[in-house]
């Protein structure tokens, strides 16, 4: 059993945040990893997780964080959400760079294409085509507007 790259690149810079008494940066490398292994042991039988797979729990403990601040912000409450933020900004030093809304919507369009999707009824095609070459880059709440946006607009 190895560990993937990521993981294990996860893990060197939890002993260095521990080290350097790095109470925020631990504690959030702390919960990706306990998510992570999580993942592992759910399912019928433990597996080591890919770098793709590796990458899709970080993006959803990053999601998580982003909603966390954004109530946290509507409910008037500044130090908690900075505090999600904070966690927010270590995980996504982790994650590839989003995608911009430009190359976003030249994705769909070619999703779009490749599917012959001429309406809303074939939307799932759209999806699938298109998440398979977003791969993490975007989040999947804006595939799916863009890709409403461009069937509609058909």
């Amino acid at each position: 059993m190895t560990v993937s790259s990521l993981k294990a690149t996860v893990q060197s810079d939890l002993t260095s945040a521990m080290r350097a008494r790095d109470q925020v940066r631990s504690g959030t490398l702390r919960m990706a990893l306990t998510a992570m292994t999580n993942e592992e042991v759910s399912g019928t039988e433990a597996r080591e997780l890919s770098d793709d797979e590796v990458l899709r729990v970080l993006a959803k403990e990053a999601k998580k964080r982003k909603e966390a601040s954004a109530a946290y912000t509507d409910a008037g409450r500044p130090e908690l959400a900075a505090k999600e933020d904070a966690e927010l900004a270590i995980l996504e030093a982790y994650l590839p760079a989003q995608l911009s809304d430009d190359e976003l919507a030249t994705i769909v369009a070619a999703a779009i294409e490749s599917t012959g999707a001429t309406g809303m009824q074939q939307m799932g095609q759209v999806m699938k085509a298109a998440n398979g070459v977003v791969a993490g880059r975007a989040d999947g709440g804006r595939v799916a507007a863009v890709v409403k946006a461009s069937l509609a607009a058909r």
